[in-house]
C-alpha cells in the first residue's frame, strides 16, 4: 500500500502502434501493388516492365488511370507516358506509398486535387510530373 491507501501504480504498458513506416503500412503496400498488379495484367495492352522500383504497366485504357499514369503501390499504370523524369516522379509516389501504406489514397484526397498545392505531387516535383512547364538549364 502507498500513503494513500490504494495499491501503487505500475506502469501501463502501451502496445503503440505505428501507421508509417512501419510493418502495418507495408503491408498495406503490398495490397495496393496486388490491387495495381492485377488492375495492370488485366488491362494492359502494351509492354510491362520494371524500372525504378515500379511495375510498369503501357497500354492502358485512358479511362483507367488519371492524368498521364497513376502509381498503385509499386506499379505504375499508363498508356505510354514512361519518360526518365515521370518515372523519378513515380517512384518518389512509390516511396509514399510504402510509407503511409493504405493511408496514402486518404491522405493523398485531403491533400486535395489541385497538384499545386497537393504536398505529394510537391514532394514527388511538380515539373517531373507534368505540372509545370520543365525549367531550361542555364539560362535566366
Amino acid at each position: 500500500m502507498s500513503v494513500t491507501g490504494f495499491p501503487p501504480e505500475r506502469p501501463v504498458r502501451r502496445l503503440r502502434v505505428r501507421l508509417t513506416d512501419s510493418p502495418i503500412s507495408l503491408a498495406g503496400y503490398w495490397f495496393a501493388t496486388a490491387v495495381g498488379a492485377s488492375w495492370g495484367f488485366l488491362l494492359s495492352t502494351g509492354r510491362v516492365e520494371r524500372r525504378r522500383g515500379l511495375l510498369i504497366f503501357r497500354g492502358m485504357p485512358r479511362w483507367s488511370f488519371g492524368r498521364g499514369g497513376a502509381c498503385v503501390g509499386g506499379c505504375y499504370l499508363t498508356d505510354r507516358n514512361v519518360h526518365d523524369r515521370v518515372l523519378g516522379h513515380e517512384a518518389i509516389h512509390r516511396r509514399q506509398w510504402r510509407r503511409y501504406g493504405m493511408l496514402f489514397p486518404l491522405l493523398y484526397l485531403i491533400a486535395g486535387r489541385n497538384p499545386l498545392r497537393n504536398r505529394f505531387e510537391i514532394e514527388a516535383g511538380l515539373e517531373a510530373g507534368g505540372y509545370l512547364p520543365a525549367r531550361r538549364r542555364g539560362r535566366r
